[in-house]
């Protein structure tokens, strides 16, 4: 079960509870889950009954305790638990990682993206190369989210000629990083000269994609290919649930550095998936070591690498910055 079907299943709980008078609140467009802020509280959780106490009028734990009895039981979730004030923490069956990991091999390079809109957006963006640099991401990120179509606001001169200076200096993909991830009110500070190391964040998630793109290639030289499924128990679960949590929530991060006009969200969420990724091939390595043959389990692990560099891929290109096979 992805993020999505998840957040349906609940919507459907809240409208049946509605329909058959047990709720008396209009019924929401949507329903956001998340993973938890705290490990050992299941893969998602959402507030929803949080959201609809006002409109009820009662308390939200007793709402979460009505929709909970509603969804025990339902396809994908194993279990589902009230926590604190009102919080519905889900932990999904089996077979959900190997459901989200296929839902992100079959979008892939759409992966995250809705339809796109016709309707013309205007939004304000920085002055100077910051704006410039701003404004074709948010074009990019607008359109991805289905938002709409942003008109590109007419670039000064100037503008276009600092540009080009920080690009020479830094290179493109350094120059639109260091433009784009600071948040609106924070201020740029570009560094003195590119580097191609792991304390860049930038050079990071580069790596992190070449390096599944290197698994993939290192695994065909093996003679096997990725098929979704489980990666392993034990030591393995905590930072396959990190990545895993990073992957399905890509979509959400789209539509909300689309909603807010923030590409620092996307910048921040690719730092975030890198960073994950890397930690899990020291936990999980998707390769057999040695003389061993290729199992299930290096199969299912070559998929999920597979599938984060897709989204590192995707990412990348609505910041318009490349995303190397090799480095």
């Amino acid at each position: 079960m992805t993020p999505a079907e998840l957040s349906r299943t609940v919507l459907r709980s809240v409208r049946g509870a509605v329909d058959e008078k047990e709720l008396c609140v209009p019924v929401p467009a949507r329903i956001v889950v998340r993973p938890p802020r705290r490990a050992g509280c299941g893969d998602y959780a959402s507030n929803v009954a949080l959201q609809l106490a006002k409109e009820a009028g009662r308390p939200a734990r007793e709402i979460a305790e009505l929709l909970c009895r509603r969804l025990v039981g339902s396809a994908g979730i194993a279990r589902v638990e009230v926590a604190g004030p009102g919080f519905l923490n889900f932990t999904l069956g089996d077979g959900a990682q190997a459901a989200l990991v296929r839902d992100v091999l079959a979008g892939g390079a759409r992966y995250g993206e809705r339809e796109p809109g016709e309707a013309p957006v205007e939004v304000p963006v920085p002055d100077g190369a910051r704006g410039v640099v701003v404004a074709e991401a948010l074009g990019r990120i607008v359109a991805a989210a289905g938002a709409g179509r942003l008109k590109q606001p007419e670039q000064a001169p100037a503008a276009t000629r600092e540009l080009a200076g920080i690009v020479a200096r830094l290179g493109d993909d350094e120059a639109r990083w260091a433009l784009l991830r600071p948040a609106a009110r924070d201020a740029v500070r570009l560094p003195e000269r590119p580097v191609q190391r792991e304390g860049n964040p930038r050079f990071r998630v580069q790596y992190a994609h070449a390096r599944t793109r290197a698994l993939v290639r290192n695994a065909g030289d093996l003679g096997f290919t990725s098929e979704p499924g489980e990666t392993g128990p034990g030591t393995a679960a905590a930072p396959t649930q990190d990545l895993t949590a990073l992957l399905a929530t890509y979509p959400a991060t789209v539509e909300a550095a689309a909603r807010l006009r923030a590409p620092d969200r996307m910048v921040r969420h690719l730092e975030a998936t890198a960073d994950a990724f890397l930690r899990w091939c020291e936990a999980c390595p998707p390769l057999p070591v040695g003389e061993r043959k290729p199992l299930a389990v290096h199969r299912a692990r070559l998929a999920l690498a597979e599938a984060t560099g897709t989204v590192l891929a995707n990412g990348l290109r609505l910041l318009g910055i490349s995303a190397p096979e090799y480095l």
